[in-house]
């Protein structure tokens, strides 16, 4: 085997430490991430510059690319909160976060890549214990479950927009009280249903009699009405009006003509 030229050597050595400084400068971000550049003879992290997008970018082998995911995430917490009255109440939520893309060197200089745990979580609980603090047992069980899902993200929101961290939802999946606080709600719930259903028979059926005295109070002012404008003379005018209308009708008959007692007809049918 003949030996390399002497040439040949400094060449291959050359093309040997190329590909090393290539593949650690060579940096790929994957789709949903960003990274944070890191200049270490510069002014280390990156702040004024966008950070390192989606796809294959070549960095100075001395420096450091921070990858970050920047899709939106969801962690659940489970916590142990205060009611207004001292109970237990724990309290299952998810929060729904991502950081701030643009200001993602400033993020990574000021709070780092676990932000989730510094900042996220720490401010969901006490927001969390703050608004649960206000309201009864009873009030988180029925009806304010909404109102408190929508004030804890909004005291969360408010504490880490200056933060560079975006929080899209906080959700409210349940509340659990201590089993004898529960039994005794449902209790009072069901006994003020029931208490709604009766009195919402009583006032149909007040409503029922009112309706029956108004018809029967009308039917009675029409009689009166009408037997205070019948005389003798209106009712001959009407029986001669009924005499005339059977005399037309084919049916047999014999018509009497003023052989009643008040001057009427008589009407004799088949015999």
């Amino acid at each position: 085997m003949e030996k390399l030229p002497k040439i040949g050597l400094p060449i291959l050595i050359a093309v040997v430490a190329l590909i090393v400084i290539i593949a650690k400068s060579a940096v790929t971000i994957d789709s949903g991430e960003a990274g944070v550049l890191f200049k270490t003879f510069g002014e280390g992290v990156v702040v004024d510059e966008p950070p390192l997008g989606e796809g294959f970018h070549i960095v100075a082998p001395w420096n450091k690319v921070y990858v970050y995911e920047v899709r939106r995430q969801e962690i659940f917490e489970k916590m142990k909160v205060l009611s207004s009255n001292g109970l237990d109440i724990q309290l299952d939520a998810s929060i729904w976060y991502q950081p701030d893309q643009a200001n993602l060197g400033k993020l990574h200089q000021e709070i780092g890549e676990n932000y989730l745990n510094r900042i996220i979580l720490p401010t969901m609980r006490s927001a969390a214990r703050s608004v649960v603090g206000r309201y009864t047992p009873e009030q988180l069980y029925s009806s304010k479950r909404d109102a408190i899902q929508q004030e804890i993200f909004e005291e969360t929101k408010k504490i880490v927009e200056d933060q560079f961290i975006v929080i899209d939802e906080i959700l409210v999946r349940d509340v659990t009280l201590p089993p004898t606080i529960k039994d005794a709600i449902e209790r009072k719930l069901k006994q003020e249903q029931e208490s709604l259903e009766y009195e919402f028979r009583l006032v149909t059926a007040d409503k029922e009699a009112q309706k029956q005295r108004i018809e029967a109070q009308g039917k009675a002012d029409a009689n009166r009405i009408l037997s205070a404008s019948l005389n003798d003379k209106i009712l001959q005018d009407k029986g001669i009006e009924a005499t005339l209308k059977l005399s037309e009708s084919p049916n047999s008959k014999v018509i009497v003509i003023g052989s009643g007692d008040s001057g009427l007809p008589i009407i004799l049918g088949n015999q």
